[in-house]
């Protein structure tokens, strides 16, 4: 269960990937929390990938950007990965992983 502060996180990486997708109902995260850092798995439909993943990662590497800022205020590291797991037409494997 996410703490308020890894809420604070999980809600921006949500509401900012919604904003990109063309099926914001289908997207999720999860914030896996542990004593020094919090997770924050972010899962999209299949043919969104693309759109939260960007050119040569570029959206990736801006959303891992602010969410590093984020995680300095709150004086807690946050990791996002961008998950690709089976939504529809999706694969089993991770995507991308960053530090935040």
């Amino acid at each position: 269960m996410p703490t308020e502060q890894g809420g604070d996180v999980r809600e921006l990486v949500l509401q900012i990937a919604k904003a990109l997708v063309d099926e914001p109902a289908l997207v999720t995260v999860e914030a896996i929390d542990g004593p020094e850092s919090t997770v924050l798995e972010l899962r999209v439909a299949q043919r969104d990938l693309g759109k939260v993943i960007g050119k040569q990662g570029r959206t990736a590497r801006s959303l891992r950007t602010i969410i590093g800022a984020a995680s300095m205020k709150l004086r807690k590291r946050h990791t996002l990965e961008i998950i690709e797991d089976g939504l529809p037409g999706g694969a089993s494997s991770q995507t991308a992983a960053g530090e935040g």
